[in-house]
């Protein structure tokens, strides 16, 4: 019986684990979870680098986990070692140029495919070799072209020799969390969408400081939006590991929590092995009761469409920093035509239609913003119909800030607590219009650009060098550009950057904090017909207060590292 009743918890089981641990150990681990963390299902690893689990033990490790109450799942990770082997390769991923690599591939699909009625790929289904062999196969492809090729054919092979051998045979592709490099690798959604049986998606964050993918956090969440509106229905969960957050069991936590809240029906625990014994399932356990309670109660997750395209290539994990500083956003490969706002980073410029379907949105009466990435990618493919901003080639620094909000009061300098680094963009004088500048010496450039277009409206948020520098902006200025981005949403966020908003379709919502100390928060209730918002949990009701310019908001208390859900009265 599922343990929970909005999403199921499952956990991979290593296959050099399998491969080398006794039955006993292997038991101990169960009594272990079962203590503190009942698990739903797992998925065994048939074959791990060097490790194929012997068909006779794995036959008995399923029968001993289903004994125990728990659903099994096979498993593959797709790394390799030859005895002498000579080719380079990042984590030791397959050729699937060099036939002895696809035998012994299709080897492994075979054995798992007699064991299991249902099969996930660990995050290793790709290429990134460079081989003798895979340069002349490659010929004068580049190598996204060649590879996403390569790829969707094995993806081909596979699922249609898992299912000759066993015709109930699922199978399933997990998608790791850096989505803006899969067509370097040969990840390739828009055809494996259609071929396997099911998708599942990477949620793992890792340390945006030191870690080389560069990963927000916002990213367990994210994550699961955009592959949701990948493959509608097909989605099977979100896959959280302790990379980067040993040491810190808030980080652990924290990935599950965004997981769950932005729509997995089943939360995967990487890996057994690694989690037996551990403190990590105790304290798991109490928050996931508590999320269960919270998604009894929110409906689907909404938020501002940010269009990503299949195969993009631009502004590299822009749309979780983005998120970081509280846009509830919903990212989709698709470009959302219905939509009353839509944000476009530099990634969806590779759309090559993507200007004449960005004129048509606005100019029919909606609004949009797309990044200064976006208008540099696009500069040569017409959008200078829509605005007069243009890049100079120059860069400038400040740390003060001037906004002048067209036709909403008098103009205001605001002041940050460091300095961005940022484009020098120039447009022409009420031609189009500066919303936000930032100042630098005795002049002052756009950060935020407003151009009316037919019925519509377009803004232009110029992006720092150093993307985290968006978390520099001051509290002022971070709720200006929310309340632009978000006029067609019942709330938005009127605080400094780290917290996040959570948006759902029946009027609830919930609230993030990243800060590493209790920062406030204040909701701006843009609907006239709602009187105040009410905890979901505690049940306490909160009423707006406005300000001078006639928002209403509400004041939140958030501590670090905490969530608080609410309904709109």
């Amino acid at each position: 019986m599922q343990h929970y009743k909005n999403f199921k918890i499952a956990s991979y089981v290593r296959g050099e684990f399998l491969a080398q641990a006794e039955i006993p150990e292997i038991e101990e681990g169960i009594r272990y979870f079962s203590r503190y963390l009942p698990l739903d299902k797992v998925y065994l690893d048939t074959h791990r680098e060097t490790f194929d689990v012997p068909v006779e033990k794995m036959k008995k490790v399923k029968a001993l986990f289903e004994s125990a109450g728990i659903q099994t799942s096979g498993a593959i990770t797709s790394t390799i070692r030859f005895e002498g082997d000579d080719k380079f390769r990042i984590f030791d991923a397959f050729c699937f140029t060099d036939p002895a690599y696809r035998e012994k591939y299709y080897d492994i699909v075979n054995c798992t495919a007699s064991l299991f009625d249902e099969i996930i790929l660990d995050d290793f289904f790709y290429t990134s070799c460079r081989c003798d062999s895979c340069i002349e196969a490659k010929g004068t492809r580049d190598w996204s072209e060649f590879r996403l090729k390569q790829m969707e054919e094995v993806s081909r092979e596979i699922t249609a020799l898992a299912k000759s051998v066993n015709p109930n045979c699922k199978f399933i592709i997990k998608y790791p969390n850096w989505y803006e490099s899969y067509q370097e690798t040969g990840y390739n959604p828009s055809a494996q969408k259609d071929i396997f049986d099911g998708i599942y998606t990477g949620t793992e964050s890792r340390h945006p400081t030191y870690s080389q993918q560069h990963l927000q956090r916002y990213l367990s969440y994210s994550m699961i939006r955009l592959m949701e509106n990948t493959a509608p229905g097909k989605n099977g969960g979100g896959w959280i590991d302790q990379g980067d957050s040993e040491a810190n069991l808030n980080i652990w936590l924290e990935q599950a929590c965004l997981t769950l809240f932005a729509g997995a029906r089943e939360l995967t625990l990487f890996s057994f092995s690694e989690l037996m014994n551990t403190p990590s399932l105790p304290p798991l356990e109490q928050l996931l009761s508590r999320i269960d309670s919270i998604l009894n109660q929110v409906g689907n997750p909404v938020g501002i469409p940010v269009y990503e395209p299949f195969d993009a290539d631009g502004e590299d994990q822009l749309m979780n920093y983005l998120g970081m500083t509280g846009l509830p956003l919903e990212p989709s490969p698709f470009f959302d035509q219905d939509a009353s706002f839509q944000l476009l980073t530099a990634s969806a410029a590779c759309d090559t239609d993507v200007v004449e379907k960005l004129k048509a949105f606005v100019r029919s009466g909606k609004n949009a913003a797309v990044t200064s990435g976006f208008l540099k990618a696009a500069e040569d493919r017409g959008i200078g119909e829509m605005t007069s901003v243009k890049h100079t080639g120059r860069k400038a620094t400040g740390s003060k800030y001037w906004a002048d909000v067209f036709q909403s009061g008098p103009p205001v300098c605001l002041e940050g607590n460091a300095p961005i680094f940022a484009d020098v963009l120039q447009y022409k004088t009420n031609a189009t219009w500066c919303e936000l500048a930032f100042i630098s010496s005795d002049s002052n450039f756009p950060l935020l650009t407003h151009d009316f277009y037919g019925k519509g409206h377009l803004y232009i948020l110029n992006i720092p060098d150093n993307f985290a520098d968006l978390y520099c902006l001051p509290k002022e200025v971070n709720t200006i550009i929310h309340k632009l981005f978000s006029p067609h949403l019942p709330v938005c966020l009127a605080t400094r950057p780290k917290c996040c908003l959570l948006l759902y379709d029946n009027d609830t919502f919930g609230i993030f904090s990243y800060h590493d100390y209790p920062v406030d928060a204040e909701i701006i209730l843009n609907r006239p017909e709602d009187t105040g918002i009410q905890d979901l949990e505690s049940g306490l009701i909160y009423k707006p207060s406005v300000n001078h310019k006639s928002d209403r908001l509400i004041h939140i208390p958030m501590c670090n590292g905490t969530y608080r859900f609410f309904r709109l009265i």
